[in-house]
């Protein structure tokens, strides 16, 4: 039984890690606009191939940084601010 609990724990605790980040629950009128908010981004560097809206109210970009690193980060939509990042080294 204890290698049954401990088993369920080990496949649980990846897919508890890779979840969506809850960004806001913000009504929608208070977010930024996501046109004004990529062109931000592209300002800075960033070259984004994919822009996204998530089930976890964040917007979401895939692509590349200023240094060409790949990047996927979740923003919040209402400051602005990431909220989780995963760049490539």
């Amino acid at each position: 039984m204890r290698k049954l609990i401990l088993l369920c724990l080990a496949v649980a605790s990846p897919l508890a890690l890779a979840a969506t980040p809850e960004c806001t629950k913000a009504d929608k009128a208070q977010w930024q606009d996501q046109g004004k908010f990529q062109e931000q981004l592209k300002s800075e560097g960033y070259q984004i191939k994919t822009f996204k809206v998530t089930k976890g109210n964040c917007y979401e970009i895939y692509g590349h940084d200023k240094d060409n690193r790949k990047v996927e980060i979740y923003y919040d939509p209402v400051s602005g601010k990431p909220v989780k990042e995963k760049v490539q080294k």
